[in-house]
Formats: structure tokens, sequence, C-alpha cells
């Protein structure tokens, strides 16, 4: 990635060939002998070891191009495979997350990304019979890691950027859960499967969600093993600038033609999270809730003065300029019709109940019984069930 120059990168979202998956052998061979010779002798344990190999060469890239305090997010599937009759799991995360550490990486929590089969003969092994069967393995990883201490933002305009980039309280208590049960808002327009079984792309949802946690608008997203584009249309719809890599020149057919859709893939998403926010403070004002801060641009309450400031950029063009480049420009205000949309919410919400003095007595007793829980343990299931509404 010679053309990137050094600490130029705000984000990195990838997802690299998994190691030790049949379907990506051809490709590590194709790139390593040692690969190839090791996957002909059945040395699964040196063909393991070369196909890292070869993706250190894309870590240590990832880590010059990054600026200081900024992150990578690498999703990545542990493998389980038999060999010579030796069935084995092969963990591609501590692999890679180790690599990362020596580059220079701090390493934060991860998430661990369910992808829950319902097949009734999904396990693996003996059945019934104890002491062969084997856990079943129906999660991926997606690492965080940090080039150095925290981002820092000192000018004015950054400051305005960081908090017109802010995503509600609700979205923040789903986001940055360590366990993704499942990833919400795409649109099968952009999930070709057949697509989908040559290059394992994830779904739109999962780098749209990373570059709304990791980066500012305008920041730039690297992707390293593009596949078929899904990091550049989630940075598309999130307003900011992306780079990617692709061996495959057979890919980008497909990555032209999934821009067909990105515009109205992308206001769809964020209508719908404009619309979750706007049902959740009204069932909040219902229920008694008051707000102390109003949003600059949308003029509905939110839970936190950082959200004030908070401003979704719709995607309103692309054009494609020149050989596989394409330019989007953005809405630089706030829909009036989602203002108007909640001036309606406001009137078709009833003012809360009216306590009596015997049901305000009787409520003051349970909270004084009910043990005490801090905000930041309590679970979110009320907010989950409202954004997969």
């Amino acid at each position: 990635m010679k053309e990137i120059p050094d600490e130029s990168i705000q984000l990195v979202v990838t997802s690299p060939p998994y190691p030790m998956i049949e379907m990506w052998d051809e490709l590590f061979a194709s790139r390593s002998t040692d690969v190839a010779q090791a996957l002909d002798k059945g040395d699964r344990l040196a063909a393991y070891e070369a196909m890292h190999q070869g993706l250190d060469k894309v870590w240590k890239e990832v880590y010059r191009v990054l600026a200081p305090g900024c992150f990578a997010c690498i999703n990545i599937g542990d493998a389980t495979r038999t060999i010579n009759g030796h069935f084995m799991l092969y963990p591609n995360h501590a692999r890679i997350l180790s690599a990362m550490i020596k580059l220079g990486f701090t390493a934060l929590p991860e998430i661990v990304w369910r992808k829950q089969s319902n097949a009734p003969n999904k396990f693996m092994g003996s059945g019934m019979l104890p002491a062969g069967a084997y856990v079943t393995q129906e999660h991926e990883y997606i690492l965080i890691l940090r080039k150095g201490d925290k981002r820092e933002f000192h000018t004015d305009e950054s400051k305005k950027q960081r908090h017109a980039s802010a995503f509600f309280w609700e979205e923040r208590n789903i986001f940055f859960s360590d366990v993704w049960f499942d990833l919400l808002g795409t649109r099968q327009g952009l999930e070709d499967k057949d697509v989908r079984m040559r290059s394992a792309a994830y779904p739109f949802e999962l780098p749209y969600r990373l570059i709304n946690m990791y980066s500012l608008k305008g920041d730039t997203v690297l992707d390293p093993f593009f596949g078929v584009g899904t990091t550049m249309l989630a940075a598309m719809a999130a307003g900011r600038n992306s780079i990617g890599y692709e061996l495959s020149e057979g890919f980008g057919p497909t990555i032209e033609s999934r821009t067909n859709d990105i515009i109205s893939v992308s206001n769809e998403r964020i209508s719908a999270r404009l619309e979750n926010h706007m049902m959740f403070v009204k069932d909040k004002l219902a229920g008694g809730k008051e707000f102390k801060h109003t949003n600059d641009h949308y003029l509905f309450p939110v839970i936190t003065n950082q959200e004030r400031g908070l401003l979704i950029n719709e995607p309103e063009t692309i054009a494609k300029e020149g050989t596989n480049t394409f330019e989007v420009t953005y809405s630089v205000a706030a829909p009036q019709g989602v203002i108007d949309a909640w001036t309606r919410v406001c009137s078709e919400t009833p003012p809360p109940a009216q306590e009596t003095q015997d049901q305000k007595k009787s409520r003051k007793l349970k909270e004084k019984k009910a043990p005490k829980q801090k905000e930041k343990n309590r679970p979110h299931a009320e907010q989950l069930e409202l954004f997969q509404d």
C-alpha cells in the first residue's frame, strides 16, 4: 500500500481471508510456496503459521498508515478442520492479536459477533456420547486495536466535527456491547448471496457501526481486503472517505453495481436511526422521563449534552470519477421532514399519567427496597427491542 502516506488513515475496517478455511487455500498457496508445501505434506501447523505470515505483511502496513490514536477493526473467525484424521481448532483471532501487539498496537476489548445457526444437526462429533463431541463454532471476532494513546482533538473545528459525528445514547448501548447477536439495518439489495459465497463479505451493518463508533465525518477509512466493497459502501453512508485494495479484478463490476443502490440504502438506514430515536424519546416522555437537552439540528430531545451537535448527513448524489473512484455529495442540514415528524410525534404523545398519593408512596417504597444498580450495568433489553423494531 505504498501509495498511502504514513499516518494518513483514521480507521481500518477489514476482514481478511481466514487461514485454514479451505475456500482460501488456493489464494494463500498462490502467494506463498511455504503454504503450498505445508498443505501438500499435511503439516497443519506449518500451513497455519505460513498463512498468517502472509497476513503479517498487511498488518505491518496497517500500522504504518494509521494515524496516532486511530483504530483498526478486524473481523476474523477461527477455523476448525480435519487434516490427516486430526481435528483441530485454529485460533486465527489469537494469532492476529499477537502479531498486532508485537507491532505496537494496543489491544482493546473485542466484540464477539454471534452467528447462531438454527440447524438441528449443527453440533460436531459423536452426538449424545460423551468425550467425542465438539462445541459448535457459531461466532466470529471483531478485534479492536488502537495505535498509541487516545486520539486528541485540539482545534475548535475538530471538536465541532467530533460532536457532529456523535451517535445517540441508546445506540451506544447497542454498539458498544461486547456481543452482537444480530446485525440489523441491512437491506438485501446489497447482499447478493452468490457474491457473499465467493467473497465471504460481512453484512453492511457491521462496518457501518464500526465506522460510526471509531471515526469522524470526513475521516478516511481503509480496507486492505476490499472484496465487494462493503466497507466503502458503509463509509459512503456514514460520510467518510475510503480507500480499498483488492487483488481480484473480477470483483470490479460487482463493486460498481452495488454503488447504484447506496443512496437509497444509506438514507433508509439514516431514516431508521432518526425514527428509532424519536420513538425512544416518545416512550420515555410517556413514561414521565424528563430530557435536559435538545439536539441543535433536529430539535428533538436527547439524553446527553454530547448529542446536541449530532447531525447525520444524507448522501444525495454519487458519481464515478475516473477509474475505480467514486464521489459522493451530502446534505448539509437536517431535513425539514424530520423536524416536522418530531412535531407530529410531540402532538401524538400523551402526557404522563399523574400519580395518586397512594401510588407515589407505593413506588417510593418499592424503590427503597429494590437493590441499587449502577446505570452502566443495567441490561439494555428495552433499547435493543426498540432498535430491532
